[in-house]
């Protein structure tokens, strides 16, 4: 029966005499459609060339309806394509192969676009494709519709246009050839033949032109020694799947270490295969992913480091430089150099000491093993800073030597130490020009900040390794008014046509035996790859030298970067704020890192309030040159060595922030001469920080059934069922297993695909890319620091990270069982909360388990979540009234509750509450709207679509197809998804591995998802 019930838009439409219900009775679009900002001019639109780069000249929407085509609620002003662009089909995606450098990170990529619109990174896995996105690059989408972007170029602060711009830079040029003035192009690495070509080519028209570059997080130490050895400025591009025993002194190499990109050939050797594992060992100040992933970890300051770097030498080189190692280190060091020198060239020694002659004892440490993991062929490209150089340039500015300062992609007034120095030497330069995508510190106070566009937006090459050649492709038409460094140096250098004509020209003399679509089309190329000429130093004096380096008097700082944030260039990105630190699990914040026995010293602490809030106390430092740092958080970090204190760079950016972003407080005036290792003095300051930390539990106090791990030794000499231990429960007064007890009757789930998703704790190291992906595939909103320390946080994902309270997990395991009575069970199980001072650490990453027989479902009053055939369980989001009675049921508390409406709310100014912002939206995924339960769905709209492609198609789906955001973000191989009903896929073989257990199997809900005994190489 049809309903008479009467609808209305506003309620001027009761009013039957009101001039407005006519307008609206008339008019189907209510707003005028902008129908001559997108036609123009008819003829040239007729005759014009469509790709996918005009979408925003012809999609047919202004920005803001491009956002909202991906949100809830209506489209404001839409009109249909004119021309549809052929590539582009209403609801598929396309894929672009493209690379990406920054000047810090960079990857291989395929970026996924709809409608024209670039919405996701993944990694590109062609042949070739070396280096896979971080959990920063898998962000970087969100940068690109950033609402603080510079979005025209601008003169002394006002705006201008790019003619002018390039009519001021030319003259500007020819007065400083006419006085004698010094033109000098500082730049980041830039890592792309054809920009270096063109730098060469600007400096030899200009003689009075130099090329000065400028690494924010400085390797130069490593590339000197390098380069005083082979005579060449770059790194080693170690191969650690190639290393069976590994000894890391100082260098986070699965985090930012030397670049980063390590940890998918670290990851290979890390799974026991025929009974073998590589081995490591790690020595460090800060707790690191590498520490955590360790198998023996000593915790030490960066003065015993050295000492302990030289008695490896001794070791291994048969040298005997006198060395004053502490006698607490020496046993363990020397265990260390032992088993290095008789791996011979399957070991490999690193070092992020920064330090030319630590890095020289480096190289002849790996000589002498004539290691297979150290390679001097495809060297990296991604760092050639000089501090030597950057040093001379400001002392030039100073002396008023330099007449115009050409800057980018660094940002030297936030970055540099002394600052202020530089600032006022930027006063005596005639003309600067910052080179920039946001008005940040630099580009504020140069005479022309110049917008540059994003990388999705922009051409260039890329040559991360000698060898290896790589193409930048813009995915989308430049949003704003922006123009890249390279054109602007074409037309300085008087040359016509784009960049892009350049590269392609550049291109055929690096592409030999392939072509340009070719290259174009996979992303890659790589060529022969040339062997860096053997080469030597004078390593014993260095090895000397380094024994004879002094301790710092004080406390000893150690400053890092955070796999959030790194050097801080992506400060206004919410998804990399709230993304909790791996190893802190604190997001919105920077902090002092400090052990347990000098936080007692220093009378510090940390505790958990009754909102369950954690709270820390205040510090001030200040080093030995009277640089003060003050109140500066604190978290109690186990593991931190003893007399040294931790802090992250990237922080506590103000310009081109919105204020939400704007926080924690800048280290970089502490990185003086580029040496992350300064003497510092430390006082407790007043008040209590209050931290956004999404786990108060940081060990796993004896709960074995959550962590499953067991040593190499047992793993091969013991049966399964010693160390990965089926849970039992009694039937009929026998002891079963609990997986072969149910409440529920099984369907039959053999017809069809079933999906599962694989996790190898060996193979996880927290690197948190999955976390990312998970939040750009599935539209997960940001809730900001006040909700995330309520509890509140909505990511589908999570990393949790265990500390042993004993030496080992083993041994937490071993205190539980010997509790004796309830007094002995309190007291116990509170000091086993206590981590370690040197526990050791396991990540876990945990999601919905996609439960078989799920507790979730049974409770819901309105059957809102449900279970597939195909495994996965379900939301339907218009059924859902919020009861939380799942969330409750839930024993892994995967289930998000959605608070408050995050989208299109001024309460939560991150990315969807502009139109810009919400470009970066799925359309496969809705946005859900308050009042709702939200949980990761498996990706079903991924499975889904390949299913359908392979039934368009006519094929059967081959393994590897299948792929969750997660699955497809891990370059480790921690996790792996496919079909258990096809026998012949990975993850079936992996379900049926001895390894192989559920989370909290002994509550019977048998997951979808399965994970892998770890296991130590101890």
């Amino acid at each position: 029966m049809s309903s008479n019930k009467k609808y209305w838009k506003s309620v001027e439409e009761l009013d039957q005499n009101s001039s407005v219900v006519e307008a609206l009775r008339n008019n189907e679009f209510v707003e005028e459609i902008p129908t001559d900002e997108f036609l123009g001019n008819d003829g040239a639109l007729s005759s014009s060339s469509t790709s996918r780069r005009d979408f925003l000249k012809y999609v047919g929407f202004s920005t803001a309806a491009a956002t909202l085509a991906a949100c809830e609620g209506p489209v404001n002003k839409s009109i249909p394509y004119v021309l549809q662009p052929e590539q582009i089909i209403p609801g598929v995606a396309d894929y672009y192969a493209t690379s990406v450098f920054d000047g810090f990170d960079f990857a291989n990529l395929l970026v996924k676009t709809r409608e024209g619109r670039p919405i996701k990174i993944d990694n590109n896995t062609i042949q070739g494709a070396a280096f896979s996105a971080n959990a920063r690059i898998h962000a970087s989408i969100l940068s690109l519709y950033d609402s603080m972007r510079l979005k025209e170029p601008k003169i002394e602060g006002k705006s201008a246009a790019w003619s002018a711009v390039d009519s001021k830079i030319k003259s500007s040029i020819v007065d400083a050839a006419a006085k004698g003035g010094q033109v000098v192009l500082l730049t980041s690495t830039l890592a792309s033949p054809s920009s270096e070509k063109l730098i060469d080519e600007f400096i030899a028209k200009n003689p009075n032109a130099k090329h000065v570059v400028y690494d924010a997080i400085s390797s130069s130490e490593a590339l000197d020694a390098f380069e005083t050895v082979y005579g060449e400025r770059a790194l080693v591009n170690y191969d650690f799947s190639k290393a069976s025993l590994i000894v890391s002194v100082g260098a986070d190499f699965l985090g930012d270490w030397q670049g980063g990109g390590y940890d998918s050939g670290y990851t290979q050797g890390r799974v026991p295969k025929a009974g073998k594992m590589s081995r490591h060992f790690q020595l460090e100040a800060n707790m690191t992913l590498s520490g955590a992933a360790a198998d023996k970890r000593l915790p030490m300051s960066t003065a015993n480091q050295k000492q302990a770097l030289v008695h490896i030498y001794n070791v291994v080189t048969g040298s005997s430089v006198g060395v004053t190692l502490e006698d607490k280190f020496k046993t363990e060091v020397t265990k260390a150099a032992q088993q290095l020198k008789a791996a011979g060239s399957k070991g490999v020694l690193v070092s992020g000491i920064q330090d030319k002659n630590a890095q020289l004892v480096v190289l002849a440490i790996n000589q002498a093993l004539a290691s297979t993991a150290f390679t001097t062929s495809g060297v990296r490209q991604i760092r050639k800073g000089s501090n030597e150089k950057v040093t001379q340039l400001i002392n030039d500015m100073k002396a008023g030597s330099v007449h115009t300062l050409i800057m980018s992609g660094v940002n030297p007034v936030y970055t540099l130490a002394d600052s202020t120095s530089f600032v006022e030497a930027l006063k005596k330069v005639k003309t600067s020009v910052s080179f920039s995508l946001k008005e940040d510190e630099t580009a504020l106070i140069s005479t022309i900040a110049a917008a540059v566009p994003h990388y999705l937006e922009s051409w260039n090459d890329v040559s991360f390794t000698k060898g290896s050649y790589g193409i930048t492709q813009p995915t989308i038409r430049p949003l704003f008014n922006t123009k890249q460094f390279q054109d602007v140096l074409l037309s300085l250098n008087g040359m016509s046509g784009t960049f892009y004509d350049y590269i392609k020209g550049n291109a055929s003399t690096i592409i030999a035996g392939s072509s340009w679509n070719k290259v174009l089309h996979d992303g890659v190329y790589v060529g022969v790859v040339p062997t860096v000429a053997a080469g030597s130093a004078d390593y014993g004096a260095a090895a000397t030298a380094l024994a004879q380096s002094k301790a710092s008097e004080g406390l000893e700082l150690v400053l890092y970067t955070k796999t959030g944030l790194g050097d801080g260039q992506q400060a206004n990105n919410p998804w990399l704020q709230e993304f909790p630190d791996p190893i802190t699990r604190v997001s919105w914040d920077n902090y002092l890192t400090v052990s347990n026995a000098d936080a007692k010293k220093y009378d510090l602490s940390n505790e958990i309030v009754a909102n369950g809030g954690l709270n820390g106390s205040y510090a001030s430092i200040t080093t030995a040159d009277g640089i003060k740092l003050e109140n500066v958080p604190v978290i109690v970090q186990p593991g931190q060595a003893v007399g040294t204190i931790g802090l992250a760079l990237g922080y506590g950016r103000k310009a081109a922030l919105k204020e939400e972003m704007m926080v924690g407080l800048n280290a970089y005036p502490l990185y003086k001469s580029f040496n992350n290792v300064q003497s510092i003095t430390l006082v407790k300051a007043e008040g209590e920080h209050e931290f956004a930390c999404v786990q108060g539990q940081k060990t796993l106090m004896g709960r074995g059934d959550i962590i499953k791990e067991t040593s190499l030794e047992i793993f091969n000499t013991k049966d399964a069922q010693i160390w990965n231990p089926q849970p039992m429960v009694s039937l009929d007064h026998k002891e079963v297993e609990a997986t072969k007890v149910d409440l529920w009757s099984s369907f039959d789930r053999s017809v069809g695909h079933h999906f599962n998703l694989s996790i190898d704790l060996n193979s996880c190291t927290g690197c948190g890319a999955c976390v990312i992906a998970c939040h750009a595939e599935n539209n997960v909103p940001v809730v900001g620091k006040a909700e995330i320390r309520r509890s509140r946080d909505m990511h589908w994902l999570r990393i949790d990270r265990y500390y042993s309270s004993e030496s080992t997990f083993e041994g937490d395991n071993e205190r539980k069982e010997n509790i004796a009575g309830l007094s002995s069970s309190l007291s116990t199980f509170n000091e086993m909360e206590k981590a370690g001072d040197n526990p050791q650490v396991s990540f876990q990453p945990v999601m919905c388990q996609h439960c078989n027989h799920a507790p979730c479902e049974t409770v819901c009053p309105v059957a809102a979540t449900s279970h597939s055939r195909q495994g996965q369980n379900h939301m339907a989001y218009n059924r859902c009234v919020g009861t939380r009675y799942c969330a409750n049921n839930c024993p892994y508390k995967v289930r998000r509750f959605n608070w408050f409406l995050y989208n299109k709310n001024s309460e939560f100014d991150y990315h969807m509450n502009d139109d810009l912002g919400r470009m970066v939206l799925n359309p496969d995924v809705n946005v859900r709207s308050r009042g709702v339960m939200e949980k990761c769905s498996m990706c079903i709209q991924m499975t889904q679509a390949t299913i359908l492609k392979a039934k368009n198609e006519g094929r059967v789906i081959v393994d590897g197809e299948f792929q969750t955001a997660c699955s497809n973000a891990c370059s480790n191989g921690a996790m792996k998804f496919g079909d258990i009903n096809d026998k012949d896929t990975e993850v079936a073989v992996l379900v049926a591995d001895e390894r192989m257990y559920h989370l909290l199997e002994h509550v019977g809900t048998k997951p979808n998802v399965i994970y892998h005994v770890k296991v130590r190489n101890t």
